[in-house]
């Protein structure tokens, strides 16, 4: 793949992956081909600003984990209204970097 290409698309999309997974992420978008590159530009990142305000507005109702695709921890807040806000309080602070993981995830699973 072009190195042009590969840098554009890090540098528009490093915000959606951890720190530790940029070097990885690059590596693997080099050896790609046209037809997987073209495969990759339709899949969608979520964006870990938008997932913290969803956790800090409706993060009880497990709102927040519904959007990034954790649909058994969304139930597990919906039902228990939060962890009784204890669980909604302490995913403010871990949101982010699950949704940066799920982000990493769904990276990985484009070339299966």
């Amino acid at each position: 793949m072009d190195t042009q290409k590969v840098d554009m698309f890090m540098m528009m999309n490093a915000k959606y992956f951890e720190g530790h997974h940029l070097s990885a992420i690059r590596e693997k978008l080099l050896s790609l081909d046209e037809s997987q590159w073209q495969r990759l530009q339709l899949t969608q990142f979520k964006d870990p600003t938008t997932a913290l305000l969803i956790s800090i507005f409706a993060g009880a109702y497990g709102i927040d984990r519904f959007y990034i695709g954790d649909t058994g921890m969304g139930v597990g807040k919906l039902l228990t209204c939060g962890g009784f806000m204890i669980w909604a309080i302490v995913d403010w602070f871990l949101i982010q970097g699950a949704t940066r993981e799920k982000n990493a995830m769904a990276f990985n699973n484009t070339f299966l």
